[in-house]
C-alpha cells in the first residue's frame, strides 16, 4: 500500500448468499497431487446490529483504493482523498481523514492495528527520501498527532500501541534498492536508524544487498524480523532475516520448485499468523505464473513448501495456521487446512482487469475493490466464500 513503492504489495449484511460451489481448477502438484475438497458449505446467517454513529462526517460512497477489516463490521479504507472507517461491514463510511491531510490514495501507506490505533506515513516531497509525516491516532481517528520522521515513503508494521518498525525507501536504480531500516518504541513519536545499505549515508552495511526491489517488511518482534522483495537474478528468491533488531541480516534458505531455475521469482508476502505459524509467498513468473505457498510452524526458523502451485497471480490474505484465501485473477482458492488442499472456487462475477485488491476476515466473508476503465471504484462483498458477490458502492 504503498511513491508508494511497496504496494504491491483488498451488499448488504442481511443478504442471503447462495451456497459455494467448487470447480477443479489446474493447479499444478509439486511432490504428490493435491487433493481438492469438494464443499458446499452454507454462509453464517449475519449479524445484525444497529451499531453507534462513529462520530466523524459520513462520506457517500467513498472511492476506495484499499481496505482493511478487522472483523465482519468494522474496517479502515483509503480513497484518493480521505482516510475512512466502518462499523457496519462498509455500508457506512465516515471521514476520519487528519485535518492536515488533502491527498492520500496510493502515496501513503498505513497500518491498522486496532479500531483505536493507526498510523499513516506520507512523504514530504520536497525532502525526498529525508523526510515525511506519520499521523498518529490512538482514539479511532477523533484526534491525530502529526510527527515528522527522518524517512519519506515507508513500509511500517507495528507489533503493538508502543512497538514498530520501518523500512524506508532511500531510492531506486538500475535494479537495485536503497533502504534503511527503523524501530520506535513509544508509538512512532520517535525513530533510531538500526541499519542503511544506501552508499550515501555514513556507516553503510552490506548484509542486506543492495541489489533487488524491496517489497516489504515482516516483524515477528523488536528483535526478529524479515524483508522480502524481487532481484533480477533467475531461480533466486529475495528474502532476508534479522535477529539482532535489523542490525544484521541473513540470507533466508528456500526449498525452490522443481523447474523454477529460468524464472523470476517475487517474495510478496510473508504473514506471522501466531506466534509459531506463518506464510510466505512466492509469485514464479516465467512462461506461465503461479503461486508457490510456504508455510512454517517454528516461528520462521525454517520454511516448508506446500503441495500446490496455484496458477496465475492475485491476491492472498493468511487469516489462521489453517486458513487462507487466495485470489489467483479467476478464481478464490481457499484453504482450511494450512495450504494442504484448497476448495476452488469461480466468482459469480468477472473482476477481470478491474480487480484492484481484497480483505478477508475469514474464509466465507471478505471484499473486493476494483477500477474499471473509465476510473471508476466499486466496492463488493461476499459472504461465501468468493462464490457470489454483492455491490455495496456500485
Amino acid at each position: 500500500m504503498k511513491i508508494r513503492f511497496f504496494l504491491t504489495v483488498a451488499l448488504a449484511l442481511s443478504a442471503c448468499a447462495a451456497p459455494v460451489s467448487t470447480a477443479e481448477a489446474p493447479a499444478e502438484p509439486v511432490d504428490a497431487p493435491s487433493q481438492v475438497i469438494e464443499e458446499n458449505t452454507p454462509a453464517p446467517h449475519p449479524d445484525t446490529p444497529s451499531p453507534p454513529e462513529i462520530d466523524a462526517p459520513i462520506v457517500e460512497s467513498p472511492a476506495l483504493v484499499t481496505v482493511h477489516f478487522l472483523n465482519e463490521l468494522d474496517g479502515w479504507g483509503i480513497t484518493e482523498t480521505q482516510i475512512v472507517r466502518t462499523n457496519d461491514g462498509g455500508i457506512t463510511w465516515y471521514n476520519v481523514t487528519p485535518p492536515n491531510v488533502t491527498e492520500t490514495g496510493y502515496s501513503v501507506e498505513f497500518f491498522v492495528l486496532d479500531n483505536n490505533h493507526v498510523w499513516m506515513q506520507k512523504p514530504d516531497f520536497n525532502n525526498y527520501p529525508n523526510s515525511g509525516f506519520l499521523n498518529i491516532t490512538s482514539d479511532g481517528g477523533r484526534t491525530w498527532r502529526t510527527i515528522t520522521v527522518p524517512f519519506s515513503g515507508a513500509h511500517i508494521h507495528f507489533l503493538d500501541a508502543d512497538s514498530g518498525w520501518a523500512l524506508a525507501d532511500r531510492g531506486v536504480g538500475a535494479g537495485s534498492n536503497a533502504v534503511a531500516v527503523y524501530q520506535t518504541n513509544d508509538g512512532g513519536v520517535t525513530w533510531v536508524q538500526t541499519y542503511t545499505n544506501d552508499p550515501d549515508q555514513a556507516g553503510t552495511g552490506d548484509s542486506l544487498p543492495l541489489g533487488g526491489l524491496k517489497m516489504g517488511i515482516t516483524p515477528l518482534n523488536m528483535q526478529t524480523a524479515w524483508i522480502y522483495g524481487v532481484v533480477y537474478a533467475p531461480g533466486s528468491a529475495y528474502v532476508f532475516r534479522t535477529d539482532d533488531g535489523g542490525h544484521v541480516w541473513k540470507p533466508v534458505s528456500l526449498s525452490l520448485p522443481e523447474g523454477v531455475d529460468n524464472a523470476e521469482l517475487t517474495v510478496e508476502q510473508i504473514s506471522i499468523v501466531s506466534a509459531n505459524e506463518s506464510f510466505l509467498l512466492i509469485r514464479i513468473t516465467s512462461d506461465q505464473t503461479r503461486l508457490a505457498v510456504y508455510d512454517s510452524n517454528d516461528a520462521g526458523q525454517t520454511w516448508s513448501l506446500t503441495p500446490t502451485l496455484i496458477p496465475g497471480a492475485g491476491a492472498a490474505k493468511f487469516l489462521s495456521a489453517e486458513e487462507a484465501v487466495i485470489y489467483n485473477g479467476e478464481q478464490f482458492y481457499v484453504t482450511r487446512d494450512a495450504a494442504r488442499t484448497w476448495s476452488i472456487i469461480p466468482p459469480d462475477m468477472l473482476f477481470s482487469e478491474t480487480f484492484v485488491a481484497m480483505d478477508f476476515v475469514n474464509p466465507l466473508s471478505g471484499w473486493v475493490t476494483t477500477l474499471d476503465p473509465t476510473g471508476h471504484r466499486s466496492f463488493l462483498r461476499t459472504t461465501d466464500g468468493g462464490a457470489t458477490w454483492f455491490a455495496i458502492i456500485p
